[in-house]
C-alpha cells in the first residue's frame, strides 16, 4: 500500500526510492508485525481471559498439562492481524503471489477459528469434525492450487525441482495441482500436530519462514538465482516481505506464548501458519526443501502415523504417546527441555536446506 505513496512522493524527493528496495520493505514489515503484536497482544489476553476463552485439556493428554486448563486459547488471531496488516502496508499488492498466500492463510485462519469456537463453546476437545476441517481445507488449497495453475506465466512456475540436481527441472502438468494441494494440507496439519508444547511450533515457523523467504528472494532476483542455478520466479521476491512480517509478529507471540504460556495458539493460529508455509514452498518452487528445515513437523506427523498404525494392527504402542514431543515429556524430559531440543533441531535443518543452494 506504501508502495505506491512512495512512487508517488519520487515525484518530488528521490529519497523515496529505498522503498521499492525489497529488504528495506522486509525489515519494515518485520518491524510493524512485531509492534503490532506486542500492543494488541495484551489487550487481546486480558480480553480472552475475561470471557473465559480458556484451553480445554483432552483426558488422554499428559497430566502436567492439566494446570494449564483455563489458559487463553485463539491467541493465533493476534499473528493474523499482525501478518496481515504488515504485508498490506508494505508489499507490493500487485503481486498475486501476495494475494494467494494472504488468502490462504486467512482462510485456513477461518477453519481454525471456527474450531477453536466450538472447543471453547462446548468445553471439549472435538471442535469442528474432522470431516469438515479436512474438507475446507482442501476447498481452499485446491482453489489456490488451480488458480497457480492457471496463471502461471513461465514453465518454471509448476516444474518440480530436485535441489540436489542442478538441471533437473520435471514438467508436471496437473500433477502440479495435486502436489500443491497435498503441500499446503498436509503442511498446515503437521504445524497443528506440532502445536502441542508452549512455544514449540512457532518458533520452527518462525525459522522455516525466514528460511524460505530467503529463496524467495533469491529467486526472484535474475543474477543470485542464475548464479545459484535455482530458477527465476520474477513474482517470488516480493514474498520475503510477507515473510518478514510471519516472522515478526511470530516473535511477538512468542513473547507471550513462550513458557509457561500466557495464551496459546489455537488452530486460528497453527492452521493457517502450516497453510503459509506449504504455499511458500509451492510458490518458490522448493517443497523438498520445506520438508528438510520442517523437519520438526514431519516427525510429528510421522509419528502419529506409526502410533495409528502400529496400534490397529497389532494392538500395541510405538510411542509412549503421539505426537512425539508427549513421548518425551512421558519419559521424563521436562517440558522447556523438549521444547528448546526441537528448536535446536529445527535451526540445524534449516541450515541444511540452505546449504542446498550450493549444493547442486
Amino acid at each position: 500500500m506504501l508502495l505506491y505513496l512512495a512512487d508517488y512522493l519520487m515525484n518530488f524527493d528521490g529519497g523515496f526510492r529505498v522503498f521499492h528496495y525489497l529488504t528495506f520493505r522486509a525489515i519494515l514489515g518485520a518491524l510493524t508485525s512485531l509492534i503490532i503484536a506486542f500492543i494488541i497482544g495484551p489487550v487481546m489476553i486480558r480480553k480472552l481471559s475475561r470471557k473465559k476463552i480458556g484451553q480445554s485439556i483432552r483426558e488422554l493428554g499428559p497430566q502436567s498439562h492439566y494446570e494449564k486448563a483455563g489458559t487463553p486459547t485463539m491467541g493465533g488471531a493476534l499473528i493474523l492481524i499482525a501478518i496481515a496488516f504488515s504485508t498490506l502496508l508494505w508489499a507490493d499488492l500487485g503481486n498475486r503471489y501476495i494475494w494467494v498466500i494472504l488468502l490462504v492463510t486467512v482462510g485456513y485462519g477461518i477453519v481454525g477459528f471456527i474450531d477453536d469456537y466450538r472447543k471453547v463453546i462446548k468445553n471439549n476437545s472435538d471442535g469442528l469434525s474432522a470431516k469438515a476441517k479436512y474438507f475446507w481445507q482442501s476447498v481452499i488449497g485446491l482453489a489456490a492450487a488451480v488458480f497457480l495453475f492457471k496463471t502461471a506465466i513461465l514453465p518454471a512456475e509448476t516444474q518440480f525441482i530436485v535441489p540436489f540436481f542442478k538441471d533437473f527441472m520435471l514438467d508436471m502438468g496437473w500433477m502440479y495441482v495435486v502436489l500443491t494441494y497435498f503441500v499446503i494440507v498436509g503442511t498446515s496439519n503437521a504445524v497443528n500436530l506440532t502445536d502441542g508444547l508452549d512455544g514449540l511450533a512457532i518458533m520452527p515457523t518462525v525459522m522455516v519462514a525466514g528460511g524460505l523467504g530467503i529463496f524467495a528472494y533469491l529467486s526472484g532476483h535474475v543474477a543470485f538465482s542464475d548464479y545459484l542455478a535455482i530458477p527465476y520466479l520474477p513474482n517470488a521476491g516480493e514474498l520475503i516481505v510477507f515473510c518478514a512480517a510471519l516472522v515478526g509478529a511470530g516473535l511477538g507471540f512468542l513473547w507471550f506464548n513462550a513458557y509457561p504460556a500466557m495464551v496459546f495458539m489455537g488452530d486460528v493460529g497453527a492452521l493457517a501458519l502450516g497453510a503459509a508455509l506449504g504455499v511458500l514452498a509451492v510458490l518458490v518452487r522448493q517443497e523438498i526443501v520445506l520438508m528438510i528445515m520442517g523437519g520438526v513437523f514431519v516427525m510429528e506427523t510421522v509419528s502419529v502415523m506409526i502410533q495409528v498404525a502400529s496400534f490397529k494392527m497389532t494392538g500395541k504402542r510405538v510411542f509412549r504417546m503421539a505426537p512425539i514431543h508427549h513421548h518425551f515429556e512421558l519419559k521424563g524430559w521436562p517440558e522447556p527441555r523438549v521444547i528448546v531440543r526441537f528448536w535446536i533441531i529445527t535451526v540445524i535443518l534449516v541450515l541444511i536446506g540452505l546449504s542446498t543452494l550450493k549444493l547442486r
